[in-house]
């Protein structure tokens, strides 16, 4: 349902006009972009599922062990970022989507979308 925005009166939805007031009824506005804790919320969650997508990463590289030289500490150092509240630059999540994990790093330049 919706109400006139002139007299308040409840309106059925094909409604042109306000029948207690006469007044044209105006077409309902789309809904609101979802709130803030909202995309804060999905943002922790895309930075939680980057984060064990790091560490996926770590483990499948452990075959080799030049690549841990620098994924386990990019690993890390994520991982303290998140934990301190920082932003990772976008330079460390393109190495981080190249070297360690597309997934991890794709999500991360995501979250950042979401603040």
């Amino acid at each position: 349902m919706k109400y006139c925005s002139h007299c308040g009166k409840e309106l059925v939805d094909e409604a042109v006009v306000c029948p207690n007031c006469g007044c044209a009824a105006e077409m309902q506005t789309p809904p609101p972009p979802p709130p803030e804790a909202q995309k804060s919320e999905m943002a922790d969650v895309l930075r939680l599922i980057a984060k064990i997508f790091m560490i996926i990463g770590c483990v499948s590289f452990g075959a080799a062990l030049i690549p841990l030289a620098w994924s386990i500490p990019m690993t890390v150092h994520y991982w303290r970022c998140v934990r301190d509240g920082r932003s990772v630059g976008l330079g460390f999540k393109i190495c981080s989507l190249i070297f360690v994990n597309t997934v991890a790093g794709i999500l991360m330049i995501v979250s950042d979308d979401l603040k």
